[in-house]
């Protein structure tokens, strides 16, 4: 069976725009979105910053009982998987329903309800004995991360594998990898794909607070996310979505679809070392990059553009510039690596999907995003991260990576189908 994933349509939901167009132009362009918060008070926090997304739902096409029913980062994932349905050309019914698989991944999944709800309850935190009379009926769609990917399948009218990933930060990488390995395995023919979450809540804003993840630098909101400079002093907390349709090659080509990119390998690892921390010799990273060439069956030269995890804290940016060394040797040298985060934040389980978005619209386009805010570059990050301003040059194959807490590691090569001959 010699079965190939692509990508043929994609939907994205990301700060500072409404839609995939408007992500691309953002980052093209170079604009940052990054903003106070303005969600809740953040005044008491170490982190005030966020990157959040103007997101109306019912201006989006949900109705009042979905968005009654839907978690935020739900109703991001239904929004965004409507998008890449209508985006991918495919008719209802097309194919065989049975044949039809959803995978979604989310770090912290329907946070702001559980929160919301734990609010009302409690009476803000006064009492100790939460009233369940004031209970939401519908906290089970809340309590339950599988619920998240059932209204995926319900939007896309799938009735073949529906599945839930969280594994943290590489939730995003991991859902479109698994997605992938359904099509080529012949356990599906389509899948919609990727992942939301919707953590600007102040719950999990305190955690990363707690921990000093995020960034302090609450001054100047558009220039806080600073990936690889040796200013900067930790991520900026996002939100967002980006889902895919993912196809059989054969059968979109059949079919005259629009092919934004092969998913050609992908790989995860595990340090098994430390829930936050991270060797300095990114050796699972490199493995992770070193599996998903094999699998993609191309050499390290290959690679035209890396999208970098580059969540904006020295212990990351200086763990994925030595795992970039250690997987590409030389090469690593010679090709563009840029951090979108730096304009859209970190938005947890759903970077990854975000970043593979970026990375397919980067081949369509020929464009390598920047690395935003990068004035004042860390010695030992010595590398070529394009940064401020976008590049136009040819980009046939990029490698996208994701870093997370409990150690995952994981890495896809998206490429031209034309690449790579099968």
């Amino acid at each position: 069976m010699n079965r190939r994933a692509v990508i043929t349509g994609i939907g994205v939901r990301a700060p500072g725009g409404h839609c995939t167009k408007d992500f691309w132009e953002l980052l093209s362009a170079g604009r940052t979105a990054t903003r106070s918060i303005t969600f809740f008070d953040a005044s008491p926090f170490r982190s005030r910053v966020a990157g959040e997304v103007d997101f109306d739902a019912g201006a989006e096409g949900l109705s009042p009982r979905e968005i009654r029913r839907m978690d935020r980062a739900t109703q991001f994932a239904v929004v965004c998987a409507r998008d890449a349905l209508a985006d991918s050309g495919l008719m209802p019914g097309e194919p065989d329903p049975r044949r039809v698989a959803a995978v979604l991944g989310s770090a912290v999944a329907s946070a702001t309800s559980l929160e919301n709800e734990y609010l009302v309850m409690s009476d803000a935190g006064a009492h100790w004995l939460a009233d369940p009379g004031y209970l939401s009926p519908h906290m089970f769609d809340y309590l339950s991360p599988g619920v998240m990917p059932a209204e995926v399948a319900w939007t896309a009218g799938a009735e073949g594998p529906v599945t839930m990933i969280s594994d943290g930060c590489t939730s995003g990488l991991d859902a479109v990898g698994h997605g992938a390995q359904l099509i080529r395995e012949g356990a599906a023919d389509m899948v919609v794909a990727g992942a939301a979450d919707a953590p600007v809540t102040p719950i999990v804003a305190a955690c990363f607070d707690a921990i000093k993840a995020t960034t302090p630098r609450n001054d100047d909101p558009a220039s806080a996310s600073r990936p690889f400079d040796g200013s900067r002093n930790g991520f900026v907390l996002a939100e967002g979505a980006a889902m895919f349709v993912l196809e059989e090659y054969g059968a979109a080509r059949k079919r005259g679809a629009h092919v934004y990119a092969e998913v050609g390998g992908f790989a995860t690892r595990c340090n098994a070392y430390h829930m936050t921390g991270l060797k300095k010799d990114g050796r699972e990273m490199a493995e992770a990059i070193r599996a998903a060439l094999d699998e993609a069956r191309i050499d390290a030269t290959a690679i035209d553009y890396i999208n970098a995890h580059g969540s904006g804290t020295k212990q990351n940016d200086r763990h994925e510039t030595a795992a970039f060394k250690r997987a590409l040797g030389h090469h690593a040298y010679d090709v563009p690596v840029s951090s979108i985060k730096s304009m859209v934040g970190h938005s947890l389980g759903a970077i990854g999907s975000i970043e593979i978005a970026a990375s397919a619209l980067a081949i369509e386009h020929h464009v390598v995003p920047p690395t935003a805010n990068l004035h004042t570059p860390d010695p030992e990050c010595d590398l070529d991260y394009a940064p401020i301003t976008a590049r136009e040059q040819r980009v046939d194959t990029v490698l996208s990576v994701g870093s997370g807490f409990g150690g995952f590691q994981s890495a896809m090569v998206l490429h031209r189908p034309e690449v790579v001959s099968r």
